[in-house]
């Protein structure tokens, strides 16, 4: 069973960067497209950005030209670089495969407020 470990969260500033890792323990990392997604206070958990097995990545319109999602498969680990944070990207940030078939980790808060 695959264990997810995301970390990097906490809280800024509006304009601020953060950058969240992901780390997944047990095999199968590097076959598998990986995502990111965010849960608000109250609202349904979505999906963010995504990166394939060979690199290609997407974004939902919100975050374009602002997150970047990048993955290092000799570690296991995906990483989501966001510039220009805004309040609305307050959440609990997670990271699973594209079809979240993997258990969910705790998630790392991330908050954006002046």
């Amino acid at each position: 069973q695959v264990q997810l470990v995301e970390s990097g969260g906490g809280l800024v500033q509006p304009g601020e960067s953060l950058r969240l890792s992901c780390v997944a323990s047990g095999s199968g990392f590097s076959f598998n497209a990986m995502g990111w997604y965010r849960q608000a206070p109250g609202k349904e958990r979505e999906f963010v950005a995504g990166i394939t097995a060979g690199g290609t990545a997407n974004y939902v319109v919100s975050v374009q030209g602002r997150f970047i999602i990048s993955r290092d498969n000799a570690k296991n680990t995906v990483y989501l670089q966001m510039n220009s944070l805004k309040p609305e990207d307050t959440a609990v940030y997670y990271c699973n495969t594209i079809r979240r078939s993997w258990t969910w980790g705790q998630g790392t808060q991330v908050t954006v407020s002046s």
